[in-house]
């Protein structure tokens, strides 16, 4: 899909029951029931791409073909949790895909079970049409924070590091949630002055939301 060089291919087949010993028995079901095969496709490393890294050391292409269309961020998740690598998923059926990819750090007591902090995808879309693709230039890190503000329509904050990346769309979740349930709250509230106070908390909400969005997208304009 993304005509990435030969150096970097692995087309192996992983069987689903890889996964059997860190799963319970209801995500044992997920990959039954929603996954027809996983194939590790591509490896990005310094010996496939000859670049360097600082954090990134690998960058793994693993593709899922569903029975279903459907977004299994839970089986996602089992799978990111368990490797150390950095993984970019690309989840296919029937001629569509969505890609999705976390950033995670290791566990501080169990190394088998890494933390995500925060998982960029897309929509569905047609592979065929795409302009989505790996720019294999400067390093390891720089290819994957660049493939995550690809995934994610960043393109404002091109020059953001990963980091930041991250922070700002755990704050723009934040505050949408917050903003939705401010909106729940006034639509149910009986009281006026519980109304006034609600769209008061709701309106400065929005203002933090307007200026986290400004702040963060300056590239863009």
């Amino acid at each position: 899909m993304f005509n990435l060089p030969y150096s970097t291919k692995v087309n192996s087949v992983i069987p689903k029951n890889t996964f059997d010993k860190y799963t319970t028995g209801k995500q044992k079901k997920l990959f039954t029931e929603l996954v027809f095969r996983i194939t590790w496709v591509n490896k990005l490393s310094s010996d496939t791409v000859n670049l360097p890294f600082q954090e990134i050391m690998e960058i793994q292409v693993i593709k899922l073909e569903l029975k279903k269309k459907i977004e299994i961020q839970p089986v996602l998740n089992i799978i990111d949790k368990v490797s150390p690598y950095f993984i970019i998923f690309i989840i296919e059926h029937d001629g569509s895909v969505y890609l999705s990819t976390s950033v995670k750090h290791a566990h501080p007591v169990n190394e088998n079970n890494a933390v995500i902090d925060w998982t960029f995808k897309s929509d569905w879309f047609n592979p065929e049409i795409t302009t989505i693709g790996f720019n294999l230039k400067i390093s390891l890190d720089a290819v994957y924070r660049d493939f995550c503000i690809q995934i994610a329509q960043l393109t404002g904050m091109a020059t953001k590091t990963l980091s930041e990346l991250v922070e700002y769309n755990v704050k723009l979740d934040q505050l949408q949630k917050e903003i939705l349930k401010l909106k729940t709250g006034i639509k149910t509230a009986t009281q006026f002055n519980k109304k006034v106070e609600l769209n008061m908390a709701l309106k400065r909400k929005e203002e933090e939301l307007a200026r986290l969005y400004t702040e963060n997208n300056k590239e863009g304009k």
